[in-house]
């Protein structure tokens, strides 16, 4: 079973229970934050948690401080992808006795990141276990109702990207070094401009693309693909980890400062891509995949 048909199986469940939405959300399970609106006011909440655990995203032997930059820079894309400002954070963290060194330098390159952006590190948890784990909750706002989101994608609108593709997998198959970095003001500047439909590239170019076209009910042609200097097609398109913004285009619309134009949305069928008319099948990063 797949990632993408445990969530839909989990969304589901709480449909037929009614409480997919309600209490103030109004965008739930399916984009990269949870929408919350209050009565009365200007902006809407956004909330968004991600997980990162020793042995499958980090290993023991890495640079901590790097670590606590990615493990906030992941929740921050979010943000990102959805036109936010971040407001604060919760910052769950296990880990063993003995690795108190070691998470001194994970909460230097974590604080650093968030004094850079202003995000008020406001509690979480600690506990003791065998491997370092951590899970990063963050809120930001955006005016309301102008939440960018996976759903809003039209037939007819350019894809675009904000930077090249595959630096993350090329690190990670010649132990090298790559520090993401979160597109806060381009994601800001997108929802200024009109963009509606975006999402960040946690999980590879062929598998996020392929969640956007599905939860917009459309299709996608891929026509260039911006690689990184020193990696492959193969990196470009199904490598994780490069947090670069993916977003559509609506005509009229000028292409961003450093961002590439790499194919059109088509009107279908829902959730199938393209590249150079040969089907591209998702192929990038899912926990739950065999493999």
């Amino acid at each position: 079973m797949s990632e993408a048909q445990i969530i839909d199986g989990i969304a589901a469940r709480l449909r037929k229970l009614g409480i997919a939405e309600g209490n103030g959300v109004i965008t739930g399970i399916g984009d990269d934050c949870a929408v919350f609106r209050q009565k009365g006011t200007k902006a809407d909440l956004i909330f968004t948690v991600d997980m990162m655990h020793e042995g499958i995203h980090f290993t023991w032997d890495a640079d901590a401080r790097d670590v606590g930059h990615v493990a906030l820079t992941r929740s921050l894309s979010d943000c990102a992808a959805m036109g936010a400002r971040p407001l604060f954070c919760l910052l769950s963290l296990a880990f063993p006795a003995e690795a108190t060194q070691w998470v001194d330098g994970f909460l230097a390159g974590f604080t650093k990141l968030a004094g850079k952006y202003r995000v008020v590190l406001a509690g979480g948890d600690l506990s003791s276990t065998a491997k370092i784990s951590c899970d990063v909750i963050v809120c930001g706002e955006v005016p309301r109702g102008r939440a960018l989101l996976r759903s809003a994608a039209r037939a007819g609108e350019r894809i675009c990207v904000s930077g090249p593709l595959g630096k993350a997998a090329l690190a990670l198959d010649t132990r090298g070094r790559f520090v993401p970095q979160a597109r806060l003001e381009l994601g800001q500047l997108l929802r200024e401009q009109g963009v509606r439909c975006a999402m960040d590239l946690s999980d590879g170019l062929s598998q996020d693309l392929t969640r956007l076209c599905v939860a917009s009910g459309c299709g996608a042609e891929l026509t260039d693909v911006p690689i990184a200097r020193g990696a492959t097609l193969q990196h470009a398109l199904h490598g994780g980890e490069d947090y670069e913004l993916l977003f559509t285009l609506p005509k009229g619309k000028a292409v961003p400062e450093k961002c590439r134009v790499i194919g059109l949305i088509t009107a279908g069928p829902a959730g199938v891509v393209t590249y150079h008319g040969q089907r591209l099948e998702p192929l990038g990063w899912d926990h739950f995949r065999p493999a």
